[in-house]
């Protein structure tokens, strides 16, 4: 097998779809116009709103899971990393603790449990599946646990309540922090060389070992960031749904794989990437939302998203194979 060097993993680029590099905001931007269309209530600010709101949510629980997932790793503990946060947020507000103490522990929660799958990857070498459905488990049962099954209710969203109402127009001020936030990760992703590393160790992991790149904290790290963007999402939702909710991972489980790996057919074709998981969610956003206005049932839209995720899974193993097959054949692309 030929050996790819972290420069010839950074610049490579796997083949084209036919729609090209920008076919993804093109389906955004048809399937809100169909919407729209049927239901002209879907174009109202208010609903627009609504729709960027819970885009920002879900995109920010998942920005760290896609860079672990471009290095060729997976991460099936992060929604279950957000309900504990908001577990703990909502559990310590409830009990009379100040919003800046319960959220710094739920970040800290996020940042732990991400530092933990770091190292147990990273350093111990477990699988990274296994080790993330075992503290998914584990975090999912202490959030259970901190309700004693049920909801925890709050009667003040505070300053984090206020900042989600906040907004300019019908753009909420939390869409637009997000945004702000994925355009630093792109810039991290593509400028820096940090980001060069994420995509080298998915190409070949022991060659980049092999040229001195501390490959075990470069893993760790991005587990440590996906955790980090879990927790933060678990501790707003605290403020969104005046309530910390500890079933509420499995509502994020599929959009977030799915946003994830059909934003890879973006911009690096068959390679998640940051631009391409915030244009999936907030497909996924705008699906959701077109589908309750249409009175689509809850498994209706749960159907459609998993084809989604099965459709995207099928043709980024097809894109992997291609680009394997390129770089034997001489290190490029054909």
């Amino acid at each position: 097998m030929t050996d790819v060097t972290p420069a010839a993993a950074a610049s490579f680029r796997p083949p084209r779809l036919a729609f090209g590099r920008w076919w993804l905001p093109i389906a955004l931007a048809a399937v809100f116009a169909a919407f729209a269309l049927a239901r002209p209530e879907m174009a109202e600010a208010g609903n627009l709103a609504t729709v960027l709101r819970s885009f920002s949510l879900m995109a920010l629980m998942i920005l760290g899971l896609t860079w672990v997932v471009a290095a060729g790793k997976i991460d099936v503990s992060f929604m279950q990393i957000a309900a504990l946060a908001n577990m703990t947020v909502a559990t310590l507000v409830a009990g009379g603790a100040g919003w800046g103490v319960a959220a710094a522990a739920g970040l800290a929660v996020g940042l732990g449990v991400g530092l933990l799958n770091g190292v147990l990857v990273a350093v111990a070498g477990l699988s990274p599946l296994i080790t993330t459905i075992a503290t998914g488990g584990i975090c999912g049962s202490i959030a259970a646990a901190l309700g004693k099954g049920t909801s925890v209710r709050i009667d003040d969203p505070g300053p984090l309540g206020a900042f989600l109402a906040a907004g300019v127009g019908p753009i909420p001020a939390v869409a637009i922090a997000v945004v702000a936030l994925y355009a630093l990760a792109w810039w991290v992703q593509e400028r820096l060389t940090f980001g060069h590393y994420v995509y080298a160790v998915e190409q070949n992991e022991e060659a980049v070992r092999e040229t001195g790149i501390p490959v075990g904290a470069v893993v760790t790290m991005l587990y440590a960031a996906s955790g980090v963007c879990a927790g933060l999402a678990g501790v707003l939702l605290v403020a969104s749904l005046s309530s910390g909710q500890p079933m509420i991972g499995a509502s994020y489980f599929i959009d977030g794989l799915t946003a994830v790996l059909l934003g890879a057919m973006m911009l690096r074709i068959g390679q998640p990437n940051v631009i391409g998981t915030a244009t999936a969610a907030l497909l996924l956003a705008v699906l959701v939302s077109g589908g309750a206005m249409l009175g689509w049932p809850d498994w209706q839209r749960e159907i459609i998203k998993g084809a989604i995720l099965l459709a995207g899974v099928v043709w980024a193993v097809r894109l992997r194979r291609r680009a394997a097959a390129a770089m034997s054949r001489g290190g490029r692309p054909s």
